[in-house]
């Protein structure tokens, strides 16, 4: 019987559900046996012993009922636990059989059904499939190799602690799906990897000592893990490091075995799960992250903590509508509820108050937090009613903080999920982490001003600072001289953070980030504690202001900071990083909420066509011009209104709920618009046009200008109501609808005529569409239906339909209505979605489709794209032309009345040189109307040959403004209160056409010169709006004038005003323009471009399969201009033109760029202007090819070449006897005008002219002659006496010290020494030099203070004069203060002259060490010489740490500088001058190395000639000089004689042994004594000596002996190896310090030091000395 059913399916003893079916392979008996019925006995003993031992001990019933209560729970939980754990096997293991039984087929199954933007990546989960075997081997291995040994050690308890089995299954590990994210930073991969783990593990541990067994059968983990792969490099492998967290906590769900089965009892099973959670949060949960590096020297800190994303302000203002829980008399009386609201962002949760007895609770509260990562965290809103039991539950939501972002700002209610009814009214603001502090002053203003109303909240922050703990050095030990386990503790105002403890060191290292916000980072401060892990003894504190991180570069400080109350050396690492919160509120985008409303229901039967309203599709167009006004009331009164000003007058018109609002013209009482408006309009009687003019201000509201409703469809003047004066110009033209498309063409011709300020381009034809139902949509993924809404898209316009309910066939019954540009381009675009966010099917019918319907009608069911087979949607679509006989007549009556004519169209204004604005050819020429519309179009195949611009093309001039100087201004700038006339600051501004020049400020000066030319391009009506008549101008071509200045009692302006008209004559080319220099550095134009884009011809597709909406980009030089973009064509026409001044036509290119939208490139073409000079005429007007884009693509264009003939180039080649007219009398202003006429003889022809002067290059620099007279001023302070005390102790009543410390200040160069501390007889023993140019009457100015916690007392001063310490060359003196009752100091001053003589460096070497001998290089550029692209030229000099700047030449092949520097050298045999070549410091031109030890071969020690340049052309060279003075000091002399008079008092003197044993390859230093250490105790000291091999300060190249007690002449005898080879040693240093470990936290704990430079001294017979 057991062996039929033993494989039957469902038996109980089938291998599936066999917990281990190698125990069930042995054969059973047939019958019962001894063994089970002695089993059966024993469990029911078991369970009846403890029932019997209650009683006989008399324990009472509830501890027994207690205990069956807890066992039931566990039972309960247990087998809770092992179905879920099952039923995700069975699913796991059943997945792709129920995917398939659930959809019967693929077809059923539509790509679009998955997450969107979520991808399956089946192809890494088979590989998981195939490699979880080896991964199983690879942690069994770990767990019983490595982390069983570990375990037993760690205890005596666990040392037979074992791994009886480990199994990790077969069911490996699976990727539900990967999300891409690419709206991020380029420099980053930011993957979602939804993760899901269903094991069958088996991990079984037995401690045998104490006869326990316990283990895990079982673990389910599922979340999303954000894997960000940063930074991205250019080199294998590609990715920096990996950083991976999870946004949310994972679920975790364990089965327990053995002993931890006491783990699933309720309540220890949450506590045991939320555990582990908590332990895997510390590392891989927000905020933090587990980086992993891929390469070496990264900057790991920066991406594990990194700084936040942003802020994000949650405004919790209100809630509505709440379900009401409190209820009475078991439900007959209904109450309120008592709500209050959890909000919660990841770790940080927040709860507000409790609102009493409400459904509609005012809670206005405020919270902020810190959002790491968009997209990804959310906003969760739960909310609660309160109860003294257990709160009900009434409803949550969810906010994505990515929406926030966007938005800037969102004020919107949210509706409740999981409940009848309820929303809650939020206000979030994205705060934006600004670097700098330009806006915190704002912010402060902006965060006092608003108001919290709940006592709860915290104020506002107007910051957020970032602190990254990283490690500390060097704490003091415990007491009893144990190592202490540190953590930190930072506290900012109220809020402490606590770091992890870092155990058993005096060197921890935490690596552990916190964040803090902060209200007024002017006035708080970080105050930080080191603690040992008790938290009673402390081993070092620290206090930061944070006004400091204000005044620091990018708001952040990273460094060592010195522990305060701890070890002289210790001191901790900290990086502190400052960010402004800033709510961006100008670029706040709208928001809106979509309403939804509920929809009927589907009828049975499907209608074959829809069946709209019959008011459907019988609007017009109402068309307003908005032409000009006239005579309207000023509003801007200047002066308190005594003086009337004029008005920035605006329209707003509001027809039909549509407002439209112009453009403001300023300062301008009868402004002209010339804009067009559209609005579609039923013809319901009754509609009014409602017109208002406004003054725009900018600081306060804007002033009411008159207003005129009712309007009439006319053209007439209307007089404005409620004002004085004023009236306003409008054409209204009523556009009827017909549905006949013979006509369009007609209209295009039309429409292309029409130019408008407001950009505005009529509308062809009306689309009306009726949305009426859809029928056999999918289901969602979930199972469920769909909440259906249809978006439709026409152009740049778009409509959504309502949502309705879930259902597969949603009815809408909506109609929409667009404008239409040209129907034979645009498309109609339906989507369908689920509540916006899940997409359905989509749609697209091309209007043209509906040209050749019957009415121009389509109504009939259309499939869906992207959705089932079956998915479908009815609609109706029907388009209406403009009617235009009538449109046309009513524009006519507007331009050919005679009485009310049309105004004439505005001038464009002119673009200024530095702007890039187009200039179109419709805008040039006055707008004609043709006789008759009725134009048959030309075939679409047939192109033309050549542009047709208009009459006006290429027909401009160039106006020339040589503004020369000034005489007998007024003086405006009066002294004393006016008693005393001074001068005047003038300037001068020109106008002419709109287009405004400023010149240069000339600095006190009443007879300026400012020698500045100006060029404005123009055509002739446009010059009769000057003061200065233009027509004389036009006509002499030249004119120079002495203008009297009108409206002042004296002056006059010399101009010359220069007519340079345009000609088709290259030859002009040669004229020497490149002559002419002014002083605000401007290049006449050689010639006029004048470029006419006519269309383009077969351009290609876009990637999208769409044609392209084409615009054209022309760049010439600096000046860019752009075309209209066209609708969508693959042949537009722009018909536009443009112009470009030219300098050089050789050298200058023409590049015309083709994109769709400006983002998707088209195609281009290259023209060299040169090639212009080549053709009849100057003129190129043909069909180009474009490059980048398809064989048949072309572009038609028209460029034209006019050569400038200026007047006064005329006079200069022609060799007028006398000078130049408007120069005469002036000779600086010749020279400055036409710099280079002196010396450049000019041949008799022009046409013999050389197109480039040939430039003779100097053989050597030619510097000033003060170049290289610069000495070096060195000051050694050594010591002052008898200093005033100035820190009084108990209030005065007895003195106590001062901190003394020194200023030094020379020819403006400042030095400050270091503060000694408690001390009136202080010793410094510093050194300062400077490099100074010997000027009568420069001193030496010393000053000393007191250094306090609030202002520094003033000790005393005295001066010595520069000429003294030249003179001497050397003073070794004491100097009494003055202006205080005592106190002198010890100063030596060395004038230390420069010499090139070589033959002193020997002297001066050896002592560097001990004097720090400088020597000054100084190098003068005086020319550079490049081939190429003209550069903006500067040179970088870089000399050790010292680096100096040239000046920014402007473009030119062969800049010159002509400046001086100079550097200190410490060691010219070693150091490298290195000058760096680039344009404007961004692109490289050249460099070039000089070691300096080249000069010592040198005659004199001066280098000066052309050098060549590394990284550039062969021909490119500098011309520099480098001349090398060595310092001559006297002091070297005195050193040479056995003093060293710089020594401030006696410090002692060691005795040191130092060899080296070549055989064991160490350094032996013995130290053997000390003698005569200064001390001002009487008792003595208490010394030790310091060793450490520079430059390395590792632990093992530090030594130090042990102390001695209170001895002033201590006795070591203590010798010390170090590893290291005899070549490593030559190159390193001794430093041997004397130190005082008695020393107060306060006092230097350094008595003397000696530094040794082991290459002077022979190390392989040893040295022995003092």
């Amino acid at each position: 019987w057991f062996h039929s059913n033993k494989d039957a399916p469902g038996s109980i003893y089938s291998e599936k559900n066999a917990p281990n079916s190698g125990e069930m392979e042995t054969n059973n008996p047939q019958g019962l046996n001894a063994v089970s019925v002695l089993w059966t006995f024993g469990k029911c003993l078991g369970a009846l012993l403890p029932v019997y031992l209650a009683g006989y001990y008399r324990v009472s019933t509830s501890i027994l009922v207690f205990g069956l209560m807890v066992y039931t729970g566990w039972k309960h939980s247990r087998e809770a636990k092992e179905a879920r754990l099952r039923s995700a096997i069975h699913h796991y293991e059943n997945e792709q059989h129920i995917s398939m039984k659930i959809f019967k087929s693929k077809k059923d199954l539509p790509a679009w059904v998955n997450f969107p933007d979520v991808e399956k990546v089946e192809w890494l989960n088979k590989i998981l499939q195939q490699v979880w075997p080896f991964v199983g081997q690879y942690l069994e291995k770990l767990l019983v190799e490595t982390i069983a040994p570990s375990i037993r050690s760690s205890s005596t308890h666990l040392q037979t602690l074992t791994f009886t089995k480990v199994d990790f299954g077969d069911k490996a590990m699976k990727v539900v799906g990967v999300k891409a994210h690419t709206e991020n930073e380029k420099g980053q991969v930011l993957l979602d990897v939804y993760i899901s783990y269903v094991g069958d593990v088996e991990i079984n541990v037995e401690v045998k000592k104490y006869f326990c067994k316990a283990g895990v059968k079982g673990i389910q983990l599922h979340g999303m893990m954000r894997v960000i792969l940063e930074p991205l490099i250019g080199d294998v492998p590609i990715v920096g490091a990996v950083t991976m967290f999870f946004i949310r906590r994972p679920k975790l769900d364990i089965n327990w075995t053995g002993l931890t089965n006491l783990l699933d009892i309720p309540g220890l099973n949450i506590m045991s799960d939320t555990m582990i959670m908590d332990a895997i949060a510390s590392f891989l949960v927000l905020p933090n992250r587990l980086t992993v590096p891929l390469v070496a020297d990264l900057h790991v800190a920066q991406l594990r903590s990194p700084l936040p994303r942003g802020v994000v302000r949650i405004h919790l203002l209100e809630a509505d509508d709440l379900p009401a829980k409190d209820n009475y008399m078991k439900g007959v009386i209904s109450g309120m509820s008592d709500p209050y609201a959890v909000c919660r962002v990841g770790p940080q949760t927040f709860t507000s108050q409790v609102v009493d007895n409400t459904v509609c609770p005012k809670w206005g509260e405020m919270y902020e937090v810190i959002v790491h990562e968009v997209p990804g965290q959310e906003l969760e809103v739960e909310v609660y009613d309160k109860d003294p039991d257990k709160d009900d539950f009434l409803g949550r939501t969810k906010v994505d903080l990515a929406l926030v972002k966007k938005s800037k700002v969102v004020d919107e209610w949210f509706t409740l999920k999981e409940t009848k009814s309820g929303r809650v009214h939020f206000r979030l603001e994205w705060l934006v982490l600004q670097p700098s502090t330009e806006r915190l002053e704002e912010v402060l203003h902006r965060n006092e001003s608003m108001t919290v109303s709940s006592k709860s909240s915290d104020p506002p922050s107007a910051a957020i600072l970032a602190v990254y703990l990283d490690k500390a050095e060097a704490l003091p030990m415990k007491k009893g001289n144990k190592e202490p386990s540190p953590m930190v503790q930072m506290s900012v105002q109220d809020v402490t953070r606590e770091s992890r403890t870092s155990w058993t060191t005096i060197n921890p290292v935490w690596e552990d980030a916190f964040t803090f916000f902060i209200p007024d980072p002017r006035k708080q401060s970080i105050d930080i504690q080191v603690k040992d892990n008790d938290r009673t003894q402390s081993l070092g504190s620290l206090s930061i202001p944070l006004s400091r991180l204000l005044s620091s570069p990018n708001l952040s400080l990273d460094q060592w900071f010195q522990l305060d109350n701890s070890g002289s050396a210790s001191r901790i690492y900290i990086n502190t990083v400052l960010r402004v919160l800033w709510l961006d509120e100008e670029n706040i985008s709208a928001t809106s909420t979509e309403a939804a409303n509920l929809a009927a229901d589907l009828s049975k039967i499907r209608p074959q066509q829809t069946s709209p309203d019959p008011s459907f599709a019988t609007e017009g167009v109402l068309r307003i011009h908005l032409l000009e006004g006239q005579n309207l009331v000023p509003k801007d009164n200047m002066i308190g209104g005594m003086v009337k000003g004029k008005s920035d007058p605006y329209v707003k018109i509001n027809i039909g709920g549509e407002t439209f609002e112009s453009r403001v013209i300023n300062r301008n009482l009868n402004p002209t618009w010339n804009e067009m408006y559209e609005v579609v309009l039923t013809t319901l009687p009754g509609q009014e046009l409602h017109l208002e003019v406004f003054d725009k201000d900018m600081d306060m509201k804007d002033d009411f200008m008159g207003r005129y409703e009712s309007l009439g469809a006319r053209t007439y003047w209307y007089t404005l109501n409620d004002v004085k004066s004023g009236r306003v110009h409008l054409v209204l033209e009523w556009v009827p609808t017909v549905s006949e498309p013979d006509i369009l063409d007609q209209l295009f011709q039309f429409q292309t005529r029409q130019s408008f300020n407001n950009k505005a381009v009529p509308s062809m034809a009306l689309l009306f569409v009726f949305v009426e139902r859809s029928d056999g949509l999918p289901l969602k993924k979930s199972g469920k239906e769909p909440k259906v809404g249809a978006e439709l898209v026409v152009g740049g316009t778009s409509h959504k339909t309502t949502v309705c309910d879930r259902t597969t066939s949603p009815q809408w019954d909506e109609a929409f209505y667009f404008l239409v540009r040209d129907p034979r381009e645009e498309l109609l675009i339906v989507k369908l979605s689920h509540c916006w966010t899940l997409p359905i099917g989509s749609l697209v019918v091309p209007l043209r489709e509906l040209l050749s319907e019957p009415d121009l009608v389509l109504d009939q069911w259309l499939s869906l794209d992207g959705a089932s087979p079956d998915s479908q949607i009815l609609l109706k679509a029907e388009l209406k032309v403009r009617n235009t006989q009538k449109s046309t007549q009513a524009r006519f009556y507007s331009v050919d009345t005679p009485s009310s004519p049309a105004p004439s169209l505005p001038a464009i204004p002119l673009p200024k040189p530095e702007e890039t604005k187009k200039v179109t050819a419709t805008e040039e020429v006055p707008q004609k109307v043709p006789e008759e519309v009725s134009v048959e179009p030309s075939p679409a195949e047939t192109l033309p040959t050549h542009t047709n611009p208009g009459p006006g093309f290429a027909s401009e001039g160039v106006l020339r403004i040589h503004l020369l100087e000034a005489q007998n201004l007024i003086a405006k700038d009066n002294l004393m209160g006016g008693l005393k006339k001074g001068k005047s600051d003038p300037y001068v501004k020109i106008n002419i056409g709109g287009v405004t020049f400023k010149s240069h400020v000339v600095k006190e000066n009443l007879n300026p010169t400012w020698n500045e030319m100006f060029e404005v391009w123009r055509v002739f009506f446009l010059f009769s709006r000057c003061h200065i008549s233009m027509k004389d101008i036009i006509q002499s071509q030249y004119t120079e004038q002495w203008f009297t200045l009108k409206d002042v009692k004296s002056g006059r302006v010399h101009l010359v005003l220069e007519w340079v008209p345009t000609e088709s004559e290259p030859e002009q080319l040669d004229q020497l323009q490149s002559l002419q220099s002014y002083q605000n550095k401007a290049v006449p134009a050689a010639a006029l471009l004048f470029v006419y884009m006519d269309r383009a011809h077969s351009l290609p597709f876009k990637k999208s399969g769409k044609e392209p909406k084409a615009g054209a980009e022309l760049v010439l030089g600096k000046t860019t201009y752009r075309t209209k973009v066209c609708d969508r064509t693959k042949s537009p026409q722009w018909d536009e033109a443009f112009y470009f001044l030219i300098h050089d036509p050789r050298k200058e290119i023409l590049i015309v760029r083709l994109s769709s939208a400006w983002d998707q490139a088209l195609g281009s073409v290259v023209i060299p202007v040169r090639e212009l000079l080549s053709e009849p005429g100057l003129v190129l007007d043909k069909w180009l090819s474009l490059d980048g884009a398809t064989p048949d693509s072309e572009i038609l264009l028209r460029a034209e070449l006019k050569v400038t003939q200026s007047h006064i180039h005329i006079q200069y080649l022609m060799k007028v006897s006398t000078p130049l007219t408007f120069l005469s009398g002036i000779e600086d202003i010749a020279r400055a005008t036409v710099s280079s006429l002196p010396s450049v003889s000019v041949p008799e022809a022009a046409e013999v002219l050389p197109d480039v002067i040939p430039e003779k290059r100097p053989l050597h620099t030619t510097p000033h002659p003060n170049f290289g007279i610069e000495g070096v001023l060195r000051i050694h302070i050594l010591e002052a006496k008898d200093l005033v005390a100035m820190d009084k102790v108990m209030g005065g009543l007895k003195k106590g010290k001062s901190d003394p410390y020194v200023k030094i200040n020379i020819g403006g160069v400042k030095f400050k020494s270091l503060v000694i501390k408690e001390n009136l007889n202080p010793t410094w023993n510093e050194m300062f030099e400077t490099v100074l140019s010997p000027h009568p009457g420069q001193e030496v100015q010393v000053q000393l203070y007191d250094k306090d916690l609030d202002s520094d007392d003033f000790l005393g001063r005295f001066m010595v004069r520069l000429s003294d310490v030249i003179s001497f060359q050397y003073t070794d003196q004491w100097f009494t203060l003055t202006d205080v009752k005592s106190g002198r100091v010890h100063l030596v001053l060395e004038w230390v002259p420069t010499v090139s003589e070589p033959e002193h460096l020997n002297q001066v070497c050896p002592t560097l060490f001990a004097v720090s001998s400088d020597y000054p290089l100084i190098t003068i550029l005086s020319s550079f010489k490049k081939s190429g692209k003209e550069p903006k030229a500067g040179a970088e000099l870089v000399l050790g740490k010292t680096t100096y700047r040239t000046k920014v030449c402007d473009r030119t092949k062969s800049p010159q500088w002509d400046e001086a520097f100079h550097f200190l050298i410490h060691d010219p045999k070693e150091e490298m001058l290195i000058v760096k070549l680039s344009s404007a410091w961004d692109q490289a031109l050249g460099s070039v190395v000089i070691p300096v030890k080249e000069l010592l071969s040198e005659p004199g020690l001066v280098l000066d000639k052309w050098l060549s340049l590394d990284g550039a052309t062969p021909d490119s060279q500098i011309l520099l000089r480098a001349e090398l003075k060595i310092l001559h000091s006297k002091m070297v002399e005195l050193i040479g004689q056995g003093t060293l008079p710089c020594a401030a008092g006696n410090h002692g003197q060691v005795k040191l042994s130092v060899s080296y044993a070549s055989k064991e390859k160490k350094l032996a230093v013995a130290v053997h004594a000390c003698r005569d250490l200064p001390s001002s105790s009487k008792d003595g000291l208490d010394t030790y000596i310091s060793l450490i091999l520079l430059p390395d300060k590792s632990k093992a190249a530090k030594r130090k002996t042990s102390i001695k007690k209170k001895d002033l002449n201590p006795e070591y005898n203590e010798r010390f190896d170090f590893d290291l080879s005899l070549e490593d040693a030559s190159h390193r240093h001794l430093s041997v310090s004397v130190k005082n470990s008695s020393a107060s936290f306060r006092s230097s704990d350094l008595i003397g030091q000696v530094l040794i430079e082991l290459a002077q001294i022979d190390l392989a017979s040893g040295i022995t000395e003092w």
